[in-house]
């Protein structure tokens, strides 16, 4: 039980940390005296810094992809989807505000740094489910065509900013928030 449970200690004090400070700033050191453990012990379940990011990232990604691979699902209801979306996202980021910092300063980390190019698989997938969503759509939306990955950015995006603005205290992620988010995204697209 103890292994499990300093697994968890370390996972938890580095997402502090990480989150807190960013993943470049923190040292091995700085992990284990928060967590309580020595080196060895971090590098028996991570092997380093980078795998302990990875795991970090991964476990809480895995929990966000499902959500939203589950709100995606198109049934010829656009506005409906994107609702979904939005409220899996802000649900998602209300429950999970630490590492939420977390993947959005690693996915605006410099392009060739450790950080970014381990979140950058798990925002590839993010972007995946939103552009096959608007290539579906283009059956009801024809002057959606083509601007898959546009909307899949600008969508994304948007939410985002929004999680951001929530994350630094300015508003409150709300079923209000959802239907304004999606209502001006959707006018954008019929305009």
């Amino acid at each position: 039980m103890v292994l499990v449970n300093n697994r968890a200690n370390i996972l938890n004090c580095a997402l502090q940390l990480f989150a807190l400070h960013g993943y470049d700033a923190v040292g091995v050191q700085e992990i284990v005296e928060a967590a309580g453990i020595t080196k060895p012990t971090l590098y028996h379940y991570f092997g380093n810094k980078q795998g302990l990011l990875e795991t970090l990232l991964n476990e809480y990604s895995e929990q966000l992809l499902s959500s939203v691979t589950n709100a995606v699902i198109y049934e010829r209801d656009l506005p409906r989807t994107l609702t979904r979306i939005a409220t899996a996202y802000f649900n998602f980021a209300q429950a999970n505000s630490t590492f939420y910092r977390l993947q959005l300063s690693t996915w605006f980390a410099p392009p060739a740094s450790a950080a970014y190019k381990v979140v950058a698989r798990i925002n590839e997938k993010q972007y995946r489910l939103l552009e096959d969503l608007f290539i579906r759509a283009v059956e009801q939306h024809g002057n959606m065509r083509g601007r898959h990955q546009a909307y899949a950015a600008t969508f994304l995006g948007m939410l985002n900013n929004y999680i951001s603005l929530f994350l630094n205290g300015y508003t409150q992620l709300s079923d209000e928030l959802v239907h304004q988010a999606v209502h001006q995204f959707m006018y954008g697209i019929f305009s």
